[in-house]
């Protein structure tokens, strides 16, 4: 079996987030900090540790939407399902996140491109796919080559209300993408609302899990590295009680 990392590593370096948001990460190494608490905690001397080393550690501060990550139905809006109450993170069902995978690679579209329920029948028609419930669908994207670039978050086509239903009628219940968000970049979505004075226009595909609970994986990496169809996707989120969102190490299997 071929085991594929499909995540980003957690870093304060990589401005895959807008400065306010990117993690804070404390590095404590064998001889410093990770040293000295554990001198504290056990009340050992450094000359009684094996080569006077103590434990390395990190501490570190951030937002659960950070990284690659997993969005809860609550992240999108109280209620779900016509009224029931959304899900947080440590609620969805643990078997939406162990599925066979599909990828669509809608590169060709143009960042700022809003995609439409046919730009998604055409990319599944064209690797000869029909979807099935629970499958998890992967867009590949434009947003794939901007990573570690400052403009990565500007980077990216949008999952807008009438394609996330789309996929949701269908019996989906994860997807992902490797832009920033599911929906248009930020600056894009900002200006659209801006022009249009239409508020509906901003985050339509997240608010669309008001009407069909879903969730689902933002800033994946490497989608390159894995074919269409014949994987499975692992992306258990981490289990934070009462969260709109978990940390996930999204991983494709399939035999090589």
């Amino acid at each position: 079996m071929r085991f594929v990392d499909l995540s980003m590593p957690l870093d304060a370096v990589t401005p895959v987030d807008p400065p306010f948001l990117r993690p804070k990460i404390e590095y404590k190494d064998h001889e410093g900090a990770g040293l000295s608490d554990m001198v504290a905690m056990y009340g050992i001397r450094p000359d009684q540790l094996p080569d006077g080393k103590g434990l390395a550690a990190e501490t570190v501060q951030m937002t659960t939407h950070a990284g690659t990550h997993v969005d809860a139905p609550w992240h999108y809006h109280p209620t779900m399902n016509g009224g029931e109450r959304a899900w947080t993170i440590d609620e969805v069902p643990l078997e939406w996140f162990f599925q066979p995978g599909v990828k669509l690679d809608l590169r060709h579209l143009p960042s700022g491109h809003l995609v439409t329920p046919d730009d998604i029948d055409e990319a599944l028609a064209k690797i000869g796919h029909t979807l099935k419930p629970l499958e998890i669908v992967l867009m590949h994207t434009v947003a794939s080559e901007a990573y570690g670039r400052d403009d990565y978050i500007d980077i990216g086509i949008g999952f807008g209300r009438e394609a996330t239903l789309h996929l949701t009628n269908q019996g989906i219940r994860v997807v992902g993408t490797d832009a920033w968000g599911w929906d248009l970049p930020p600056t894009i979505n900002r200006r659209l609302f801006e022009e249009t004075g239409d508020p509906s226009v901003v985050w339509e595909g997240h608010k669309a899990g008001a009407d069909v609970g879903y969730c689902q994986i933002e800033k994946l990496h490497g989608l390159e590295n894995i074919p269409a169809t014949g994987f499975m996707v692992a992306c258990f989120p981490t289990k934070v009680r009462g969260a709109s969102a978990g940390w996930t190490r999204a991983v494709a299997i399939f035999e090589d």
